[in-house]
């Protein structure tokens, strides 16, 4: 049987595809452009683009499983061209070759920013409403209209599950990831100051198993959230002091005021040609996201158990420092 993962050289691509080949599968990878993520992997390797549906009617043919990882993940609001042609338009792209193509089931990668977070003082479940504000952030209306994407396919006939993973946190993360990034910067010592919010953080190797278990028991048009544990920033740098030795940034700075020089540090940013890490758009996830976030239905149905939040750290820096990305 080969299944297909797009979006196989992001990091949860990387985990999916180390996942599928220790359960034996015959893997057939979608590459953009970077391959480090499968460089010594026994997989297929395919160039393409969601954007191209010649090159997924490729890559999707005699496919059992198509995994759809592909997303632009984007923390600034002046990015929405590339986040509706990759995750609104190549979605659309991925549902259509695998209707023509006769795919099995397909599996889409969602996030947890898809949904609306609000009321915050009762728990996200899978009942949770999709995003429908044109005033939400970017990101998240993306990937909510990436899920209607989905659900149309569902009604032409397609066997479809919707994952929702939170924050992403985990080794294998080549390029790094925006959140590897912050990490990195904690323990390079270059993240003076810490906002007191926080987010739900989840390991990038449970969110693969989570999706290996639902592609084989879940049944079709079911959405499962794969969430791990929330924790504050603070406590995330107290965690990683006590990985790493790096000293807790000393500086908490109030959200009013982060959100105020935001848009300086997103300009300077973009001057000395870096990645911002903390903009208006991710300081609002931070602010405005709910800290309580249910994996009972995936804990119940597929035997979910995301694994403690300094397990992952732990492996999340030693494979950092294994691959020369800590300095």
């Amino acid at each position: 049987m080969t299944v297909v993962v797009t979006g196989a050289s992001g990091h949860l691509g990387a985990n999916l595809v180390r996942a599928l080949l220790a359960q034996g599968q015959a893997v057939r990878a979608l590459i953009h452009h970077d391959c480090r993520a499968m460089e010594g992997l026994d997989v297929e390797l395919v160039q393409g683009d969601v954007c191209d549906p010649a090159s997924l009617e490729r890559a999707f043919a005699d496919a059992e499983v198509v995994y759809h990882a592909a997303a632009h993940i984007s923390v600034l609001a002046t990015e929405w061209a590339e986040l509706h042609n990759t995750n609104i338009v190549g979605t659309r792209n991925v549902v259509h070759a695998c209707l023509r193509g006769g795919v099995r089931r397909l599996v889409y990668f969602s996030s947890i920013h898809a949904l609306q977070q609000e009321p915050l003082d009762t728990p996200v479940d899978e009942s949770r409403p999709l995003v429908d504000s044109p005033n939400a952030m970017p990101y998240d209306r993306s990937k909510a209209a990436a899920e209607r994407e989905v659900q149309q396919g569902m009604a032409q006939g397609l066997d479809a599950i919707i994952l929702n993973p939170t924050a992403l946190i985990g080794p294998y993360d080549f390029y790094p990831s925006h959140v590897g990034e912050v990490l990195l910067a904690i323990a390079r010592r270059r993240m003076p100051a810490l906002v007191a919010s926080g987010f739900d953080w989840v390991d990038a190797r449970d969110v693969a198993e989570g999706a290996l278990r639902a592609a084989e028991r879940a049944p079709a048009g079911a959405r499962y959230l794969l969430s791990g544990q929330w924790v504050a920033m603070p406590q995330l740098a107290a965690l990683i002091h006590e990985i790493t030795g790096v000293p807790t940034p000393r500086l908490m700075c109030p959200m009013p005021l982060a959100r105020m020089v935001a848009p300086l540090f997103t300009a300077y940013a973009h001057m000395t040609g870096r990645r911002p890490l903390f903009t208006s758009v991710s300081l609002h996830e931070l602010a405005q996201g709910n800290p309580q976030i249910s994996h009972a239905q995936a804990t119940r149905e597929l035997g979910y158990q995301p694994r403690p939040l300094r397990d992952t750290l732990a492996d999340t820096y030693r494979w950092f420092a294994e691959n020369g990305q800590l300095g």
